[in-house]
């Protein structure tokens, strides 16, 4: 096994094992949706969900908002995983370095250059183009 396999591994597991709260940007309400399946695995495998989606006012029981920057300060946003496509992601990347989000994880398909030197310029870690669910189960050993 590649040394530094194991390294990005380990360091990915700390990563998602300290964070606590998770906006999930576009997060549908519709069940058969990508991020709701997401977003529903991810809070019952103990993260705080916060929906942001300004179309709809509850996602999941949890109230959502119109933006990042809408969600109440005392609310620490650990991780904002995204569903939007790739244009829209250097504003949520702006978005999550204003609120002081730590990492910025664009899913499964999602890539932007830009939004990645934003964030990174901003602090965050930044993961793109795969599942946060998939790679979580895969890191805790739920996948095969």
């Amino acid at each position: 096994m590649d040394p530094s396999m194991s390294a990005e591994r380990d360091e990915l597991r700390a990563m998602l094992g300290a964070a606590h709260t998770i906006a999930v940007v576009g997060l549908s309400p519709r069940p058969g949706r990508p991020s709701f399946e997401v977003a529903s695995y991810l809070r019952d495998h103990g993260y705080r969900i916060v929906p942001v989606n300004p179309n709809v006012t509850e996602v999941l029981g949890e109230r959502a908002y119109p933006s990042l920057l809408d969600v109440p300060e005392e609310i620490a946003i650990d991780v904002v995983d995204v569903f939007r496509r790739a244009e829209h992601t250097p504003a949520v990347a702006r978005d999550a370095v204003a609120i002081g989000a730590k990492m910025l994880w664009l899913q499964e398909g999602i890539l932007s250059d830009e939004a990645y030197a934003i964030a990174t310029d901003g602090g965050l870690d930044v993961i793109m183009g795969v599942c946060i669910m998939k790679v979580r189960k895969r890191l805790m050993g739920e996948l095969g």
